[in-house]
Formats: structure tokens, sequence, C-alpha cells
């Protein structure tokens, strides 16, 4: 997995805005089918993106987190989630070592976030968040909702154009 890569194009006119996602739509990842069962809109000091959690066609959950980076110009990130395995792990204060690779921490914190459809979370609440960075650019991510265990997932950074809408939920 590399690291992020700003391309050029505008969300909406030479692609598909992924902020447009709305719970119940089928869309294409990449060219996968998947179902948009839910979504998760977080803010953190000042920050706000939103998690679609996502079901393919085998099934399986993703995430799919949509945000807005600043910068000259600002710029959307997309990044698809997948679980990793972590055997009771917590986040750790300083570098940690996954399945061989070492991550160092970037940003951790509290955030508020409000969930709308099927995402198995309360409706409104607190998540605790651990991210971090691998020398390579990829990226690592321990969440916990309200007290409960801490999960992990990696991050695949999508390029524009990667997400399709195939039709709108009713």
């Amino acid at each position: 997995m590399a690291a992020p890569v700003i391309a050029p194009g505008h969300a909406g006119t030479d692609y598909t805005d992924p902020r447009t996602i709305q719970v119940g739509d089928r869309i294409e990842v990449q060219g996968s089918p998947a179902r948009v069962l839910g979504a998760m809109h977080v803010s953190w000091q000042g920050n706000q993106w939103i998690e679609y959690l996502l079901r393919d066609g085998s099934r399986r959950f993703q995430w799919l987190s949509v945000e807005v980076l600043d910068g000259d110009p600002p710029h959307l990130e997309v990044l698809l989630w997948t679980d990793v395995p972590t055997q009771g792990m917590v986040p750790a204060k300083s570098m940690l070592i996954m399945e061989g690779v070492e991550f160092f921490p970037i940003e951790r914190g509290t955030a508020a976030f409000r969930s709308e459809g099927d995402t198995g979370n309360p409706d409104r609440g607190l998540l605790d968040f651990a991210d971090y960075r691998a020398s390579d650019g990829r990226l690592l991510s321990f969440e916990r909702i309200q007290g409960r265990s801490w999960t992990a997932c990696y991050a695949q950074p999508l390029p524009p154009g990667s997400i399709s809408i195939v039709r709108r939920a009713s």
C-alpha cells in the first residue's frame, strides 16, 4: 500500500464526488460492487470526515473514509480500510510493529460521531483513535467506540475516479 497520492481532477465534474454517497447507495470501488450500509459523521478539533460502512459482493465489510484535507488547493483523501486481527493489541504511544512493519504515531484523540443507517454503533457518541504511518507510507488506525475493545484497520488510498455510484438509495 503506497502513501496517499494527490491526483489532478475535480470531484463532481471529472469523477464521482465520494462526498455525495448516501446510505443505501450501491457503488463500485475500484470496479468491485458494494452496498453502503451506514455512515459515521466524525468531528475532531475542527476536522470533519465521513466513514461509510460497505458490504461487498462476498459479504465482507470495509470502511470507506472521505475527508477534505487543507492545502493549496484543498483536496480529498479517500481511504478504504480493511480490518487487521489485533489479538488484544492496544495502540502504543510510540512505535509499534504490526505484521513485521514498524508504524509510528501521527495522531490520536477522541472524536465525536453521529451514525446513520446500520453501523453497529450508537446513534451518537465518542470514539478514541490512534493513527500510525510506516516509513513506506502505509497507514494503520486503531479505533474504540465508547470504551469497547480496540479494533485496527489498514488503509488503502483510492485514486480519483475509483468510486462510482451505480444506483442511488430509494
